[in-house]
């Protein structure tokens, strides 16, 4: 996959009718936007194509509404959102395709915007098209996305993954096809960390499973010098190397995979770190009572947080690092009993002066509540897109831009 692709800047915009896919898929209650991050990121992409004199469509997904028009899934509250932060009107279409929606796009003066309605409200947007038929309405899909612009944009990294219409497949009849900023931020960034990474490169993997990670965890180790485990999936990792883990979570059919992976780790020559003590509870509850204990854990126990001696030891790996990629947290950290794991590590990636990339929702909403993303060096706004990105795939959405 190459990663050197067009930008915006690479681009004449004046006068210019463009569309591009945003990820304005945030957390809506009551018409209400809970949390608007993804919005702000692409904030700068925005301003700069308003600024060059185009006009500009916007296009996203909101949610799961599987191809029905479901309005709890509308995007309209992201339009009045996007007008506060912008400080200038934006239209919203009701639709994202069809001859009104074409109509509005066509009246658009140079530095107007407008965004669409949610493009899931279509099959055709994430259908995967096997049959002849269901390619032709995709196809027809596709036509009549690309009626909206002349230029095409895409700043969703967090969908990138996906061969999407909106994502991807709008390329065929759009160009030029270019990368937003924060798309060019997440290529640049994730780029050099799997491409060019100052040493030594510590990986930290964490959340509940390791069916999830596995591939990743086959591409690290291809890369990276070593790797810290926490959450769940260690448990997993402890059981393939004989320890009584007890009611900690555990993914049975994975332990002859685990114990595959830790031998390939060591035929690396890369340190492929477990805990060594964990926070163990008798309930899945911040309530619990608690004990720290080792590696074997009583029956009737179950670890939810990686130990003070862990902490301590991957903070000494986190120090020395010079590039660090984090995804997955160390425990329970939903629940405050149990956040320690996770805040100690966040702590000490955002200390560590090292090039810092954290992916993953759970990772980034980590680093959000520690307050500690202004010293991270790159907060991914993709999980899967980053997990596939370190993983080697070739994302669609950035395959079908202009390679420069």
């Amino acid at each position: 996959m190459s990663l050197n692709k067009k930008t915006i800047r690479d681009i004449d915009l004046k006068g210019k009718k463009v569309v591009m896919r945003v990820d304005f898929n945030v957390p809506v209650k009551d018409g209400k936007i809970k949390d608007d991050t993804r919005i702000q990121a692409a904030l700068p992409s925005i301003k700069y194509i308003l600024e060059k004199g185009a006009s500009l469509v916007l296009l996203s997904h909101l949610g799961r509404p599987d191809g029905e028009k479901n309005l709890e899934f509308s995007l309209k509250p992201t339009a009045v959102q996007l007008e506060k932060l912008l400080g200038k009107k934006v239209a919203f279409a009701s639709d994202c395709i069809g001859e009104e929606v074409v109509k509005q796009a066509n009246a658009l003066k140079s530095g107007e915007v407008m965004i669409c309605e949610n493009t899931r409200f279509y099959k055709e947007e994430d259908m995967k098209a096997k049959t002849d038929e269901d390619k032709q309405k995709q196809d027809a899909f596709v036509r009549e996305l690309a009626k909206l612009g002349n230029v095409y944009v895409n700043d969703a990294f967090g969908t990138a993954h996906r061969a999407h219409a909106s994502t991807a497949l709008i390329c065929k009849y759009v160009r030029p096809s270019v990368a937003g900023f924060l798309m060019e931020k997440e290529i640049n960034y994730l780029g050099n960390a799997v491409a060019n990474p100052k040493r030594p490169f510590v990986a930290i993997i964490g959340g509940a499973k390791v069916s999830g990670k596995l591939e990743v965890l086959k591409s690290l180790m291809e890369k990276v010098d070593t790797i810290l485990i926490g959450g769940g999936m260690a448990y997993t990792f402890l059981k393939a190397q004989g320890h009584n883990i007890g009611g900690s979570l555990c993914e049975n059919e994975l332990v002859d995979t685990a114990k595959d992976t830790l031998k390939a780790a060591k035929e690396k020559g890369v340190k492929f770190i477990l805990p060594v003590d964990n926070i163990a509870a008798d309930k899945f509850d911040n309530a619990a009572n608690t004990k720290i204990v080792g590696n074997d854990i009583a029956d009737g126990w179950m670890a939810l947080d990686i130990g003070p001696k862990t902490i301590e030891a991957y903070k000494c790996e986190i120090k020395n690092a010079k590039t660090i990629v984090w995804n997955g947290p160390m425990g329970c950290f939903e629940m405050p009993n149990f956040a320690n794991g996770t805040m100690s590590v966040c702590k000490a990636v955002a200390d560590s002066g090292a090039i810092s990339i954290v992916g993953g929702g759970d990772s980034v909403a980590a680093v959000n509540q520690s307050g500690l993303t202004d010293k991270i060096s790159h907060v991914s706004t993709g999980g899967g897109a980053s997990l596939e990105f370190l993983e080697g795939k070739n994302l669609p959405g950035v395959t079908a831009l202009d390679d420069k």
